[in-house]
């Protein structure tokens, strides 16, 4: 069933959005300073692909300060809009009764968008 809902996501944007994730990963992997910024896109990229089935952890390490700091600067610069998106895409979908799995994916995904530093995704 789930590789199923898995290839219904893909086709009904799933992959435009998992390619959108790639192509700013690589712009952001452009610059040195951005390569930890794009590492998160590709995080993201993975996880729009192919979201059912998978679920998303909170590290040991994500407390440190390092992570704090970064998703602090990941949410100011443009996490709190990606996060927004998928919150509007996953109410969009919940309207309706056959949507609501695509929009709990999206919830999935705007909570990892929010502060993806220190968050790791399982497979389930």
């Amino acid at each position: 069933m789930g590789c199923l809902m898995n290839i219904l996501w893909l086709v009904f944007g799933g992959i435009l959005t998992a390619i959108e994730y790639v192509v700013a990963s690589l712009l952001l992997m452009v610059t040195i300073v951005g390569i930890p910024f794009g590492m998160q896109t590709l995080k993201l990229a993975g996880l729009a692909l192919w979201p059912f089935g998978k679920e998303v952890r909170s590290g040991a390490r994500a407390d440190g300060c390092l992570y704090v700091l970064m998703n602090l600067l990941w949410i100011l610069l443009g996490g709190i809009w990606i996060c927004l998106s998928h919150l509007a895409f996953g109410a969009l979908l919940c309207i309706t009764v056959i949507g609501i799995p695509f929009g709990l994916q999206h919830f999935k995904l705007a909570a990892v968008s929010l502060t993806p530093f220190g968050k790791d995704i399982v497979s389930v």
